[in-house]
């Protein structure tokens, strides 16, 4: 198959992408391109307009605000991979991206892209969730932020309004003696996950959180003191798969056993 015609027009900045958004309803930005050339083969989707970002140096960029991470949206997999980003989570954000498809991937894949495509089976909507990230939004309206835990909205659903972009990440520095957890289920390596298991405790800043991902639509996102001291025996692990409403045989087999290392990750004995 081939895409059906349509006019691509590169920006050099946010104001015009938003500009362009409200001038043709039809209209899609184009970032890495990893899962939207697919669409646009398939002509699963047909805008009539793409606008590359690929020019646009403010989405590119990666910087220490305070202790917080501003990420680009345009920033790929391969430059968080290969140290090139500030990492203040602990070694956890280089760590899911090394985990994400092929290097061929990485190279032109982005994490905004990523998360506006809201395949509910991607790395960065979970993992962005346990690590407590906000999604920074401008539009015609102005700037609003989004917990990325609430950004996909349903399934291939992302919370963006008419004529916004997503322009950045903002990922809160992780505290001294957090522990992370990152696990997933995959048939093979590069392929979509079937499952996941993601998770902080950060005692410094009081976090205990648990996140169920490659779910029918947005991660399960589980918060609360004493989370974790459940989890040493499998009853305590089901009754956590209960909480997040996980049904069906493979499903919660699958999740049981990455919640089992998950914990392990964490420090407790299972």
């Amino acid at each position: 198959m081939k895409p059906v015609a349509y006019q691509l027009i590169r920006q050099l900045d946010l104001p015009g992408v938003i500009a362009g958004l409200q001038t043709d309803e039809s209209c899609k930005v184009i970032a890495g391109g990893q899962s939207l050339g697919a669409m646009l083969n398939l002509r699963l989707a047909r805008p009539s307009t793409l606008i590359d970002l690929d020019g646009i140096a403010d989405l590119r960029r990666a910087e220490l605000s305070g202790s917080d991470l501003v990420l680009g949206a345009m920033v790929t997999h391969a430059r968080i991979e290969d140290g090139e980003v500030p990492d203040v989570t602990a070694g956890m954000m280089p760590r899911v991206a090394r985990g994400i498809a092929y290097r061929a991937v990485r190279n032109r894949g982005t994490v905004g892209g990523s998360l506006c495509h809201a395949d509910p089976a991607a790395d960065w909507a979970s993992a962005l969730a346990a690590a407590g990230a906000f999604c920074e939004l401008q539009g015609p309206q102005g700037t609003r932020a989004v917990p990325a835990a609430r950004f996909m909205v349903s399934a291939f659903e992302p919370d963006l309004q008419p004529g916004e972009i997503l322009a950045r990440i903002r990922v809160p520095a992780f505290g001294a003696g957090a522990r992370w957890t990152y696990r997933k289920h995959c048939r093979k390596t590069g392929e979509f996950a079937l499952a996941i298991v993601a998770g902080l405790r950060d005692p410094a800043r009081g976090v205990e959180r648990i996140v169920f991902g490659a779910l029918d639509g947005p991660p399960c996102v589980i918060e609360r003191a004493g989370l974790y001291d459940g989890l040493a025996q499998e009853a305590g692990r089901l009754a956590l798969l209960d909480e997040a409403g996980l049904a069906g045989a493979q499903r919660r087999a699958l999740h049981a056993d990455l919640l089992a290392a998950a914990a392990a990750d964490m420090g407790v004995r299972t």
